[in-house]
């Protein structure tokens, strides 16, 4: 009986693949340092039984009927945003995905991102590299501060609570906007306080957005939410990017309705609006929200053993779409 064959779209943990090895004939796409072309997803189909993708990966119905013994899509995502899990389904590809496992590192980045453009780290950067150097009293480079200000965070879930905790550090007021308000005790316990969106976006220095994407989230931060904010805040995107109307973001950074913008995350990914590249206000990361190599190594591994599991004909540990395989 021949092996199994594995195509990995973009290099992952060394270690999950020699797990994968010791089982499948294992092809990996070697360019990580961009997101694969969708010729190269359907050639890659073509060649293996089971495709391994990452959160990027559009596997639409022509991906998916590249290869008609295609055994399973295992994708290192959350939500499927990018998987037509429902043509998969019809065409009995069980599709799995990993669990809420980004939560420390998502809230990192927003804090990262938070400290950046408060404190114009990155232009500082540019500036000195450039031979620019303004002094360590001069106001050539002041800004905002984090330490002490107020944070409003628009989701109360797992990754703004967590940045939450780490606004405690910084003597920060935390102010949150959620329909599920949450418990007494946990308010307590970290230090936010429930208020209405509008009211948040009225006092907040920071906002930070921390919703799933829905349509009922897309284009959540859009004009007539940037004009509630402070001329003197700043919006902080780590979540989805359609989240923000990010041709209204531009317009609000142009026009000084806001004072600038911490995101790692994109409307059109992984294309930005050129106008927001130009901006010195503006931090941009490429959706490094997970890119801490022990998680990235165990998210890995959560995958290998969705893959390992279907080779073994066993139900997946994490499966989207069980009924496929009879569950």
């Amino acid at each position: 009986m021949s092996r199994p064959r594995i195509f990995v779209t973009q290099p992952v943990a060394e270690s999950a693949l020699v797990r994968l090895r010791a089982v499948a004939d294992v092809e990996v796409n070697p360019d990580s340092s961009r997101v694969p072309a969708k010729s190269v997803l359907i050639e890659g189909c073509k060649r293996n039984d089971i495709l391994f993708s990452l959160l990027h990966d559009v596997v639409d119905k022509e991906v998916l009927a590249a290869n008609p013994k295609l055994r399973a899509v295992n994708s290192m995502v959350i939500t499927p945003d990018h998987i037509d899990v429902a043509e998969a389904t019809r065409l009995r590809i069980p599709v799995t995905n990993i669990p809420a496992v980004v939560t420390d590192a998502t809230a990192d980045i927003a804090f990262g991102l938070m400290l950046s453009v408060g404190r114009r780290v990155v232009e500082g950067d540019r500036l000195f590299r450039g031979g620019m150097y303004p002094g360590s009293q001069s106001n050539h480079l002041v800004g905002a501060g984090v330490s002490g200000r107020t944070l409003g965070l628009i989701g109360g879930g797992r990754i703004g609570q967590a940045v939450a905790r780490r606004a405690q550090g910084f003597g920060m007021t935390v102010l949150y906007s959620d329909p599920n308000r949450l418990p007494a005790e946990t308010e307590q316990k970290i230090g936010m306080t429930h208020v209405p969106q509008d009211e948040l976006l009225a006092q907040a220095d920071y906002v930070s957005l921390h919703v799933q994407l829905a349509p009922e989230t897309r284009h959540l931060m859009n004009a007539a939410l940037f004009a509630k904010m402070k001329p003197t805040a700043f919006v902080i995107n780590t979540s989805r990017g359609p989240i923000i109307d990010e041709a209204a973001l531009v317009k609000a950074l142009q026009g000084g309705v806001i004072a600038g913008a911490g995101l790692d995350v994109y409307e059109f990914e992984p294309k930005v609006s050129p106008e927001l590249v130009a901006m010195s206000n503006v931090v941009l990361t490429p959706h490094l929200g997970s890119a801490v190599f022990a998680l990235r190594e165990n998210m890995a591994h959560v995958v290998t053993d969705n893959v390992l599991a279907i080779i073994e004909g066993r139900m997946p540990p994490n499966c989207i779409n069980p009924q496929v395989l009879g569950g």
